[in-house]
């Protein structure tokens, strides 16, 4: 269907929408992260309503209560957006991968709240198991769907941007294939770190070494093992490792002409929010898992997260000048003749 409003023009009123798209899943997030902190996912046994009601009696003055179902109508306000975000891009985007990308958006989004309804209905206080591993897992899948979600909107933020659309837009700047391989990788060591974060947490395992940084008898390794010991010590592990990856990611953004000016503050920002990231999951063990520490914890994984994988989308895509792309392009071709130096030429 051909509708001759769309456009590839920079549009700011739905750039702002976007933005605040992606404002809004940070409160999901918090209100989601709070509600785990607090044991609360259980505070209504249905679903999609809550004690049969939309608005259930008593939700606004008991903790547990407001907390669940707070997160349920943010996530349902979200699932508003995204309808509205679908619908806008079909009447006014001639791009089709930002088409497609709304679509896809709405379709995590109705996944998400299925996923967590399924947490509900198939949580033991329901089923009459002797074990909650189905719930479990069904959280596990909540917690990762909504870092997907993050990254998603992130995406449609940058991609609707003024400088992606407008500033050299068919430009693109010589960017090493090998900044882009180590930020697929931070994007990728992250998303381990987030699921092994979420199994710690949905297994009550978040203080199962409860020491930082080092375990009871001052050592590395626990002193035996189990399985909440086990994903504890491993989010520990991948702690190191993914600080170790972007280290090295940012590092190299700082380290060429052609990212510097233009990433150099995205990868200062990806930085700051590893060194607040690292002190809040201290923190969260320090103070025997404070909800405020840990839900903050959560949130701020899923901003650098969304951080790491915005810096490596805008190394696709970055707003320099012509003079600035000409040298990095001769750069490379000089590279490529001293390679291929005294080499006989293809014929």
């Amino acid at each position: 269907m051909r509708i001759r409003n769309r456009t590839t023009n920079y549009k700011p009123l739905f750039f702002a929408f976007s933005v605040f798209a992606m404002l809004w899943v940070t409160l999901l997030l918090y209100a989601g992260a709070y509600t785990t902190s607090i044991q609360a996912g259980m505070a209504f046994l249905d679903w999609p309503l809550s004690n049969s009601s939309v608005n259930p009696d008593g939700w606004l003055t008991n903790e547990d209560m407001r907390a669940e179902h707070s997160h349920r109508l943010l996530g349902a306000k979200l699932g508003m957006l995204a309808i509205a975000m679908v619908i806008w891009t079909q009447l006014r985007e001639a791009r089709v991968g930002v088409r497609r990308l709304a679509i896809t958006i709405l379709v995590v989004i109705v996944l998400q709240g299925l996923l967590g309804g399924m947490r509900v209905l198939f949580d033991q206080l329901n089923t009459g198991w002797d074990h909650n591993i189905v719930a479990r897992t069904f959280a596990v899948f909540h917690a990762c769907g909504a870092q997907i979600t993050v990254c998603m909107l992130v995406a449609m933020a940058a991609i609707n941007s003024r400088a992606w659309i407008e500033r050299q837009a068919g430009l693109k700047a010589p960017v090493s294939q090998n900044i882009r391989r180590w930020g697929y990788a931070s994007v990728a060591v992250l998303f381990v770190q987030i699921i092994l974060g979420a199994v710690m947490r949905h297994s009550g395992a978040g203080l199962a070494i409860p020491t930082f940084p080092l375990t009871p008898d001052g050592s590395i390794f626990p002193a035996f093992w189990n399985f909440p010991i086990t994903i504890n010590w491993l989010h520990r592990a991948g702690a190191v490792a993914a600080t170790i990856v972007l280290v090295i990611f940012v590092g190299k953004i700082l380290g060429s002409s052609i990212t510097r000016k233009p990433l150099g503050w995205l990868g200062w920002t990806v930085c700051a929010l590893l060194v607040i990231q690292i002190f809040l999951g201290a923190a969260t063990i320090w103070t025997h898992k404070n909800p405020v520490m840990a839900s903050n914890h959560m949130v701020v994984g899923a901003f650098l997260l969304g951080s790491t994988w915005l810096l490596t989308l805008l190394t696709l895509r970055i707003p320099v000048s012509v003079s600035v792309v000409q040298k990095g392009a001769d750069s490379v071709g000089k590279k490529q003749q001293d390679s291929s130096f005294g080499q006989p030429a293809k014929t």
